[in-house]
């Protein structure tokens, strides 16, 4: 993380901060998400089966992609932290597009870059930022978003 004085921030909007570790997402995490909400289509949790799919084996969730977000984006050395922040919290997606599945055993990373800088109320930022989920050896990502997260400072 990179710590940053708040008079700072806009400074870096439309900056790429960085990108994350690569993580692979194997069929044990699969199958665990696949448990937690009871998602158990069998493109994710049957490799017999989705072998007679366009993809030739299971896929991750869309949503275990996207839910991995938080963590990936701890990996990234450049992404913003106020100084002086107590707290900060997921504020939701201003857009959020699925573009390709995520093959099982596949690596996947975030690239972030702040759109979005915004005092809401004293101490109080709320910033946007653009997320690119990358797949090794992909042309396409897995996803794109845009993450709002609110800093209290």
């Amino acid at each position: 993380m990179k710590v940053v004085e708040v008079a700072d921030l806009a400074s870096y909007v439309g900056k790429e901060l960085g990108a994350s570790e690569w993580f692979q997402i194997d069929q044990d995490r699969i199958n665990a998400f696949a448990d937690a909400t009871l998602d158990h289509q069998f493109i994710h949790v049957d490799p017999e089966q989705a072998k007679n799919t366009p993809f030739g084996t299971t896929i991750a969730h869309g949503y275990l992609t996207l839910s991995m977000l938080p963590y990936l984006q701890a990996t990234i050395d450049g992404f913003l932290m106020p100084k002086g922040m107590k707290m900060a919290m997921n504020y939701g997606f201003d857009k959020l597009r699925f573009m390709a599945p995520v093959k099982v055993d596949k690596r996947v990373r975030a690239v972030a870059t702040l759109m979005e800088a915004t005092e809401k109320r004293e101490g109080q930022w709320l910033l946007k930022f653009n997320f690119v989920v990358e797949i090794e050896g992909e042309d396409k990502p897995a996803l794109m978003a845009e993450w709002l997260l609110m800093y209290f400072v």
